[in-house]
């Protein structure tokens, strides 16, 4: 083998067969195939409509999948439904549940937001005059010219929207009708995709393997497990967080008083799907209506706030999400400034699965390549002795 190896030319050993120049190759080639496909864009516009038209149903069928499809499955090999009959009486108790929800929580939160939307004006003045009254201390002058160009910037914007709105009719109105048209679409195609992927959805990565060559079926049915155990993970764990994080500001604002505090918890629990991020949003209005009320609210809302963020990151986080994803903070910061940059709000939701996918993939070709490359040769000796 020594004998072969020096036998060999420079080029070979120097260039075709160096980890680094592979790897810059593999690097080059691939934002090579990047600037080309971006060159070409054009082309994928008609899949990228196809895209926008069904995604949403696609992606709230996912959702749901993964929340429903363990119960499914319990009451299939637990209890011996079938599971046609299962996803029946589960579709059957989600429309009840629905129903009701609409008839009573719909109502109720109209009122909340309408006595938020009420009071705003007044909680904005508050947050203003505070922030006036330490203004003059020239450490905070800097704030107090950014509030109130912040507030001349959205009283412009509001005056710009309503003017362009009464000026051209049409556009508004064209746009409601679309955007509640593809609302309706969604609502009504999502609950079928939904059904099928329950029922058939186990069969669907043995029937995307038929198309593979034999000797990489059972690769690819691995690399699916795993990216199904990382995407189901992560939506079951941060839909069980949010609802958690809800609860407990629900019971902190009930306990300090905070007005409109069901409201803010509400949201803040929304706001919590966006991982590190969402609950500090969450947290900017109930300081505002903080203000408004007492600086003893403020110190009120403060408590709840840490005692929360020491609950949700000490028991509740590290019980229901754990370590599955095994991702650094900081790499989810990155990914999430990196992927709302590029595709805004969605790309902070559905950043960090995303994120998880590509690494999956990017762990299994690596290990693909250094089981079959002679980069890692000498490696796999030593490992195996």
């Amino acid at each position: 083998m020594e004998q072969e190896q020096t036998q060999r030319s420079w080029l070979w050993r120097w260039v075709a067969n160096n980890k680094v120049v592979s790897v810059l190759v593999i690097i080059l080639l691939v934002l090579s195939i990047i600037f080309m496909l971006h060159q070409v864009r054009f082309i994928f516009e008609p899949v990228g409509k196809f895209l926008s038209a069904v995604g949403a149903p696609i992606i709230l069928a996912g959702v749901f999948y993964y929340l429903l499809n363990p119960l499914v499955n319990l009451f299939e090999e637990k209890y011996h439904v079938k599971r046609v009959i299962s996803i029946t009486v589960i579709f059957l108790l989600l429309a009840g549940l629905i129903v009701w929800g609409v008839l009573t929580g719909i109502p109720w939160l109209r009122d909340q937001i309408s006595a938020f939307l009420k009071d705003w004006p007044q909680y904005w003045q508050a947050t203003t005059d505070f922030v006036e009254r330490w203004g003059q201390n020239r450490q905070l002058q800097q704030v107090n010219a950014w509030l109130s160009e912040t507030n001349q910037d959205l009283s412009t914007w509001f005056r710009s929207f309503g003017g362009q709105f009464a000026s051209s009719g049409v556009n508004p109105i064209t746009s409601i009708v679309g955007t509640v048209t593809s609302v309706i679409i969604t609502l009504l195609t999502f609950p079928f995709i939904l059904f099928y992927l329950l029922k058939d959805g186990r069969q669907l990565p043995h029937y995307m393997a038929k198309f593979l060559p034999q000797r990489a079926q059972a690769s690819f049915l691995d690399t699916l497990k795993e990216i199904n155990e990382q995407i189901s993970n992560y939506i079951r764990g941060q839909l069980l967080v949010a609802l958690a994080v809800s609860i407990m500001f629900v019971i902190g604002y009930s306990i300090i008083g905070l007005p409109s505090g069901w409201l803010i918890a509400i949201a803040a629990g929304f706001l919590n799907l966006i991982p590190y991020l969402g609950t500090f949003l969450a947290m900017v209005p109930a300081y505002i209506v903080a203000l408004f009320v007492s600086p003893s609210m403020v110190i009120a809302v403060t408590i709840v706030f840490v005692i929360e963020q020491n609950l949700e990151g000490r028991v509740i986080s590290p019980k229901l999400l754990g370590s599955s994803l095994k991702i650094h903070p900081v790499t989810v910061l990155l990914v999430l400034l990196s992927a709302g940059n590029v595709f805004g709000l969605m790309g902070v939701i559905f950043g960090i699965p995303g994120y998880a996918i590509l690494k999956v993939l990017t762990t299994r070709f690596f290990d693909w390549w250094r089981q079959n490359s002679s980069f890692f040769r000498g490696e796999r000796k030593t490992s195996d002795q």
